[in-house]
């Protein structure tokens, strides 16, 4: 296999120019290659390109060796399919483990009609909704596959995705991403694969408890949401993947005796700007022939650290409240990432002095904020929001500008000071000026402001040991963003991989 690296192209060049180059460069013809890395550089805006990494060969490929399968599989109970449970319950199929996983919201097709009408007629299914259902909180957030992560996994979460049905570029971008849209679909094709290998869905059927014997766990209990029956199930091992809005199942667990901590997180609001005036700031002359921009910005003008998540190009802000009497919010686009606006999470960094020292003080935290935003939004889950402009003067906005929100369920005018905590407040109107100067445009004065974010990562951990069980009960398996080992779709399904194979190595013997 020879490599090529390095090679540029502007953009509004055709990719087949790569064959050019690379022929030049080798003195020889090229007949086809494979695009193993691309990157777009943009940090001077007149001088704008793609940058390549292409392999070829006149040999076939090496054909990976198969996953050597278990003779004598254990039983194992996977909570939660988001995507810490269901690469978790993949990778347990591959190597001949055939794994129950439960679910206590949807299948992805009838949860999108739920959450449909929760935008819509905001009508909450608290067990389903846009952090519970097939696929997890990852599944209306665009798909981003992006990661800080160094793990050597990364890479078998982007083939197992590229081999279910996402687009093959995910392979090579530099910031992969599959879309809300797309998503979907994969998710459908790897349920196909598991049932097929034996694995078994419960969906609608809620964890409520375990049971143990001699410090290892024995069974689960769970409930059906439709009928309310209550049952139990025998397991070897169970894998704790609830995802980091499980508050019901975080308190089950304390009072069960599994040993966790309270950890520092994050909060703040969603900011929306025109998608096009993005793209001019970052591309400029060349941004009408690239895709949406993205941006990535850290502030350090205030004593807390600001910071951007979960950029949406093109995307919408989404209602992401999973409790009544809330409202938490979101950022989601789809694969062509077309629309007219682009948003993302401006985060504050919270720390346990701000809500107290107790394990569920985050969570009370997370929970009063969004309850003053549901007030602030007059009911309904509609959300506040305010202009830029008004937000640094303490004013409450009175009409909009350009931009236009997004969120689906509503919204009305609003102090957002009233929903943060005060030092968020002042983070966030020192960071938005600072911003601006590496993004020009990010402080523009309609820029809109929707709150609250709170849904940033988990508010407790639930400790494990080196052996990746949880250091009060053998045989359980906490897992991913919720148990608070992971951040974000790549690390979580990294996450349950490495689950999965420390359960394949228990029992190969």
């Amino acid at each position: 296999m020879i490599r090529l690296d390095n090679i540029k192209l502007r953009p509004d060049e055709s990719e087949q120019n790569l064959i050019k180059i690379a022929q030049k460069r080798l003195k020889k013809p090229i007949k086809q290659f494979k695009i193993v890395k691309k990157s777009l550089d943009a940090r001077d805006k007149n001088n704008i390109f793609w940058v390549y990494s292409i392999a070829f060969s006149d040999e076939p490929e090496e054909m990976k060796q198969p996953l050597e399968r278990l003779a004598r599989p254990p039983k194992v109970a996977v909570i939660g399919s988001g995507p810490a449970g269901l690469f978790c319950a993949l990778r347990l199929v591959d190597r001949g483990v055939a794994p129950v996983i439960i679910e206590r919201g949807e299948r992805v097709d009838e949860r999108s009609e739920t959450i449909n009408k929760f935008f819509t007629e905001r009508v909450l299914n608290t067990e389903s909704n846009v952090q519970f259902g097939e696929g997890g909180a990852g599944t209306y957030s665009d798909g981003k596959l992006n990661t800080q992560t160094h793990d050597g996994l990364n890479r078998d979460v982007l083939e197992y995705f590229a081999a279910f049905g996402a687009p093959q570029e995910i392979l090579y971008l530099n910031k992969p991403h599959i879309g809300s849209d797309r998503l979907k679909n994969t998710l459908k094709n790897i349920r196909g694969y598991i049932e097929n290998r034996g694995g078994k869905y419960l969906f609608n059927t809620k964890f409520i408890g375990f049971s143990a014997k001699d410090g290892a766990i024995k069974s689960i209990k769970i409930k059906d949401a439709a009928t309310g029956e209550e049952g139990e199930i025998e397991v070897d091992c169970a894998v704790l993947a609830i995802g980091h809005s499980a508050r019901d199942t975080f308190e089950m667990l304390a009072k069960s005796g599994v040993e966790m901590t309270a950890r520092d997180f994050a909060v703040g609001v969603r900011i929306e700007h025109l998608a096009h005036e993005i793209s001019l700031a970052q591309y400029g002359k060349y941004c009408k022939l690239l895709p949406a921009a993205d941006y990535k910005l850290v502030s350090h003008a205030h004593e807390r650290t600001v910071f951007t998540f979960c950029m949406c190009p093109g995307g919408v802000v989404i209602p992401a409240a999973s409790e009544s009497g809330g409202v938490a919010v979101n950022g989601m686009s789809n694969y062509a990432r077309d629309g007219i606006n682009s948003n993302c999470a401006l985060m504050v960094q919270m720390t346990r002095g701000d809500f107290g020292e107790d394990l569920f003080a985050g969570m009370r935290f997370q929970r009063e904020m969004e309850r003053r935003a549901y007030l602030l939004g007059g009911g309904q889950f509609k959300a506040p929001i305010q202009l830029y402009k008004d937000f640094k003067e303490d004013r409450i906005s009175s009409r909009l500008g350009e931009v236009q929100p997004t969120y689906a369920a509503g919204t009305e005018f609003a102090p957002l000071n009233e929903a943060l905590p005060k030092v968020a407040v002042s983070a966030l109107k020192a960071a938005i000026p600072d911003m601006d100067r590496r993004l020009r445009g990010f402080a523009a004065p309609d820029a809109i402001l929707t709150g609250v974010e709170t849904r940033f990562s988990s508010p407790v951990r639930i400790e494990r040991g080196g052996d990746l069980q949880s250091v009060t009960l053998k045989g359980l398996f906490p897992c991913g963003e919720g148990s608070g080992y992971s951040g974000g779709i790549t690390s979580s399904a990294a996450d349950g991989l490495k689950v999965a194979e420390c359960i394949y190595n228990m029992y190969k013997n």
